[in-house]
């Protein structure tokens, strides 16, 4: 009795979190606006209050690029960093306000490390959602 007591909840924590995540995404889709097309990826965890999450991309040369990060309902509860492979910084989102995305051009190719976690403001776990997007 015990282990499908447990079960039940597993499943019903896993069924929670899965439509967590789709809100959170619908959310994070309309900061990619019709001049973006996704990369068709969704990055996805659940993170508490003291995780970081870490995404990774290949962004390619002369591309116009945005990324969206939600977390929640509403826009800015989530903090991201962008680096490159090297770990140098090169975006932040607590910089801007917590913008919830972020425009930016490479000159040439480079893998990325893009690392969210939640702002301690916002709640104790939520999920964490980036989408990237490329100018059409």
């Amino acid at each position: 009795m015990k282990y499908l007591i447990t079960l039940l909840i597993t499943t019903f924590s896993i069924s929670f979190a899965s439509a967590q995540c789709d809100i959170t995404a619908d959310v994070c889709q309309k900061n990619i606006s019709d001049e973006y097309l996704s990369d068709g990826q969704h990055y996805r965890t659940l993170l508490l209050t003291d995780q970081v999450a870490e995404f990774n991309a290949t962004l390619y040369g002369g591309t116009t690029y945005r990324v969206s990060a939600c977390s929640g309902t509403q826009d800015g509860n989530l903090l991201f960093r962008v680096y490159d492979k090297e770990r140098n910084l090169i975006f932040r989102n607590v910089e801007h306000s917590n913008a919830p995305y972020w425009d930016f051009q490479l000159e040439s190719s480079m893998d990325v490390i893009i690392e969210a976690e939640l702002d301690p403001i916002a709640g104790n776990s939520g999920c964490a959602v980036m989408l990237i997007g490329f100018k059409r």
